[in-house]
């Protein structure tokens, strides 16, 4: 089976290409600046700045040379530019919304028709963009950051619940997921954090290679609220 990845360079994104290689895929990962070093013949690392509209063309016509139909597609790769913002500071909501967002809507149009009639596409957002959580975090007394961040999850959430509509109608064989990958030690998560990028890995490898409803947000193999 055939597995496209963005962001396999650090994080997540590396221990998402590790697991799908340890379990026999050919996996196709993008990289932003640092390729990874994989002694895999089942591994394709090809350049990708989702920020960047000629650099996702360039990815998608490296994809095509493979003359290969893929079974999933993870959406992996994303930015958390605000960290340490209350409010919303426009340019960084734009930078934000333009890799997170744009970016990972443009590649994903541009890569469906690559995409078998069964495949599964995963978008990895995160409980930061969940409303219902929003709701209980209003009533609390937890410090409020990264509001570009939180938007731009809110609204791959209801990318994934478009697309989802949209596949059931044009290829009802295709699974639109959303994942939380769970609190991860990564550059982004911080050292605090309760997961390994393997951990999370393993989550989110086991919802792609299941069937769920389309059109769900899912952590653990339980549905997250929207």
């Amino acid at each position: 089976m055939n597995v496209i990845i963005t962001g396999v360079g650090k994080g997540v994104g590396l221990a998402l290409a590790k697991k799908f290689l340890a379990e026999g895929f050919l996996v196709c990962g993008s990289f932003y600046e640092n390729k990874p070093d994989f002694s895999d013949d089942n591994f394709f690392g090809f350049p990708l700045d989702l920020g960047s509209e000629k650099s996702r063309d360039e990815a998608v016509a490296e994809l095509k040379k493979r003359s290969i139909k893929f079974d999933i597609l993870i959406n992996n790769a994303g930015v958390l530019l605000d960290d340490e913002e209350t409010s919303v500071v426009l340019d960084k909501l734009r930078k934000t919304l333009g890799v997170n967002l744009i970016g990972a809507i443009d590649f994903t149009e541009k890569v469906l028709p690559l995409l078998s009639d069964t495949a599964h596409i995963v978008n990895v957002s995160s409980t930061a963009g969940s409303l219902g959580e929003m709701k209980n975090f209003i009533h609390s007394h937890a410090p409020f950051r990264y509001p570009a961040y939180k938007i731009s999850k809110t609204a791959l959430n209801m990318y994934t619940c478009t697309l989802a509509l949209r596949m059931s109608r044009e290829k009802p064989g295709v699974v639109v997921s959303s994942v939380h990958p769970g609190w991860v030690k990564t550059d982004m998560g911080g050292e605090d954090a309760d997961m390994s990028p393997s951990q999370a890995a393993d989550g989110i490898y086991n919802t792609a290679i299941s069937r769920p409803e389309s059109g769900g947000f899912w952590f653990g193999g339980e549905r997250v609220p929207w």
